[in-house]
């Protein structure tokens, strides 16, 4: 089945969906954390949530589909991108905040999760 991102409700259940990820402040704002580390976070700008991504990732999704993630001033050095609901490639969004997650997982979730997405 293909997620769906169209909206803040369903970035939660597909994150949370992830083992061990629970819901908990960041920033003030409930967010899906893995390890007390935020996944993703609600985007300051309508339309968009944020979702952290490693600095590499990030540099090439904005190059290569600029019409589902970009970035304010804001979020310029900062460990994380904005995404865009209603993405033409979902999976490719699931695939982000599924790294997200194994950037931040221990040792032993990641063994029990596989190799990074």
């Amino acid at each position: 089945m293909t997620p769906k991102f169209d909206s803040w409700a369903d970035v939660v259940a597909f994150a949370c969906a992830l083992p061990d990820v629970e819901m908990l402040p960041f920033y003030g704002t409930p967010c899906p954390k893995l390890n007390g580390k935020a996944l993703a976070a609600p985007g300051r700008e309508a339309g968009s949530f944020a979702a952290m991504c490693q600095p590499d990732e990030k540099d090439i999704l904005l190059e290569t589909d600029p019409d589902t993630f970009w970035q304010t001033p804001h979020y310029e050095g900062w460990h994380a991108l904005l995404v865009r609901f209603e993405s033409d490639d979902p999976e490719r969004i699931a695939d982000v905040l599924r790294r997200a997650w194994w950037d931040r997982a221990k040792r032993p979730q990641r063994q029990a999760f596989g190799a990074r997405p």
